[in-house]
């Protein structure tokens, strides 16, 4: 295999995640790492930390990963095309979608291989999810309902929970109906006392005709990651934390039990726990970005579906802002 040689700017609590599968990666060797606050959990071990993102081109890499705060994404990522070196920069894509534009614009121009960390597409249940649903277990799909919520995180200071957790819900729901949202409505609070919003709901529609809604906060005191698929043959319920996945069939037989028949919409049927091979998501992610980078495959989050999860979650804002549901027909994905 091809020997690359891989950079790291961004030595916070995701970046010492990316820091140790770039170091188990077959082909990648970690030569250079950067964060202008230091090293605050030892993950350079033996490297010098680079104070920029010049400085971490300088070390002659190959490809970077991005793990610094949104705001900074554009900017990282537009030096890093300008030097040649493939990014695979954290979600979202970035802080807003013009940033978000002139991020893809250079690293195609650039012919660079560029990819947005939307890591719940890697997860094992919601990759197994979308296989049958391509297979067509499910029947026509009805809604995809999605849960998302725990205790905030300090670490997160520069966006909402619109742009930090709704986004991964946005992406992953799009990618496993390969169906786009056409149209949202959201509502928004904001109770800790922080610059921006920290629960929100919103209902989608997909250009198929599925709805969609995704409840995300920052606010609970348990942590939850739920997609619940319904179609015309049961729903299937997955659990990204434990990797579980489970089917509840339509049943054939009709309860006898005449109080319970009065709530029941459908018959009860059996349920399946699926026995899945469960790989960790962020080695998957990283060996999709490694693979493409060597031409091997494109089964990375692109920058322009990155932007148009970026899209989608604006119109959130804008909804909730506004009162009102937003079209997305119009916008330029």
């Amino acid at each position: 295999m091809a020997h690359l040689k891989a950079g790291l700017i961004g030595l916070g609590m995701m970046g010492r995640h990316h820091a140790r599968v770039l170091r188990e990666l077959d082909g990648v060797e970690l030569v250079a790492v950067a964060d202008s606050f230091g090293d605050p959990h030892g993950v350079a071990e033996g490297l010098n930390v680079c104070a920029s993102v010049d400085e971490l081109i300088d070390q002659g890499i190959d490809m970077a990963v991005a793990a610094v705060p949104t705001i900074l994404h554009e900017e990282v990522a537009l030096k890093l095309a300008a030097a040649g070196i493939h990014c695979l920069v954290e979600k979202p894509i970035a802080n807003d979608s013009a940033s978000g534009r002139r991020i893809a614009a250079a690293f195609e121009a650039a012919g660079l291989v560029g990819a947005v960390g939307h890591i719940e597409r890697f997860n094992p249940a919601l990759q197994n999810l979308r296989a049958r649903l391509e297979a067509g277990e499910l029947g026509d799909v009805y809604q995809i309902s999605t849960r998302r919520q725990g205790p905030f995180p300090a670490r997160i200071a520069d966006v909402g929970v619109v742009k930090d957790l709704a986004t991964h819900d946005i992406d992953l729901t799009a990618w496993l109906t390969q169906s786009r949202f056409v149209n949202i409505f959201a509502r928004t609070t904001h109770r800790s006392g922080r610059e921006h919003e920290d629960m929100v709901t919103a209902i989608g529609l997909l250009d198929d005709g599925i709805i969609t809604n995704h409840t995300v906060n920052w606010l609970s005191p348990f942590k939850e990651r739920t997609t619940v698929v319904l179609g015309d043959r049961g729903a299937f319920v997955a659990d990204t934390i434990s990797a579980d996945l489970t089917f509840f069939e339509n049943g054939t037989f009709q309860t006898e039990w005449e109080s319970m028949a009065a709530f029941r919409g459908v018959s009860e049927g059996s349920s399946t726990r699926f026995a899945l091979a469960k790989r960790e998501p962020l080695k998957m992610e990283h060996e999709a970005f490694r693979d493409a980078i060597l031409g091997k495959s494109m089964n990375i989050v692109t920058l322009a579906e990155g932007l148009a999860t970026l899209q989608v979650a604006e119109a959130v804002l804008e909804s909730a802002a506004n009162g009102a549901s937003v079209s997305l027909f119009d916008l330029a994905i």
